[in-house]
């Protein structure tokens, strides 16, 4: 199948997964119906810091080039998202002084993930899925937000996190279609899509639904 069909088959499959999810089922599924602000903020900044280094763990084993620059992005860009939330959890009065986001160890997606060799592996389940399912929980998150009039917190994720992230995925999509040209390289990418779906805490509850199938068990 030529590259640029195989890419599209993965976007449309992931569309039809984000089309059955509710209002609000991402940030419920993620914070575990914990749907305060504060709560949800931090756990944004486990996520921009666990795509940050994954994104470095990768990069010096990453041979290609244009993959190489997308990681090289990603992990700026997420570490300054981290910087920023920080700066407005502060602004809501929490004191940040003893917090650690990765005080409960590393999540199972990013044990999973680690564990990928191949560059479309790799981008298949970081840029190009881990950060279309960001896009879907931002959204809600920037919907939350104003629904509560926390317009400050939306405008940071409408105007910076939000078109940063999308950029990422469409930098990810990009090198897939480069890369994922045989039929073996194209079976690698779709697995660590789909395994990275299956387990995303924020999908894992739909992915179990919508599939039949299990969530992945990672240890």
């Amino acid at each position: 199948m030529d590259s640029k069909q195989f890419v599209a088959g993965l976007v449309e499959e992931m569309q039809r997964l984000f089309a059955d999810l509710g209002e609000m089922e991402t940030l419920e599924s993620e914070s575990g119906g914990q749907m305060e602000i504060i709560t949800l903020l931090k756990l944004a900044m486990t996520s921009e810091l666990e795509a940050s280094e994954l994104a470095a763990h990768w990069l010096p084993t990453t041979p290609e080039h244009d993959a190489k620059l997308t990681l090289a992005q990603q992990v700026g860009d997420e570490m300054r998202h981290y910087h920023l939330i920080g700066l407005r959890l502060e602004e809501l009065g929490e004191d940040l002084s003893d917090f650690d986001a990765l005080a409960e160890g590393y999540t199972p997606l990013y044990q999973y993930q680690r564990s990928l060799t191949t560059t479309v592996e790799r981008i298949a389940g970081g840029p190009f899925a881990s950060e279309a399912i960001a896009e879907v929980r931002n959204q809600q998150f920037i919907d939350y937000c104003e629904s509560l009039g926390d317009s400050e917190t939306a405008r940071l994720y409408r105007e910076v996190i939000q078109p940063e992230e999308v950029h990422h995925h469409k930098m990810g999509r990009e090198v897939l279609e480069k890369h994922a040209t045989t039929p073996e390289l194209q079976q690698l990418a779709g697995e660590a899509m789909r395994n990275t779906l299956a387990i995303a805490d924020e999908l894992r509850t739909l992915f179990e639904k919508t599939t039949g199938l299990p969530a992945l068990p990672v240890s």
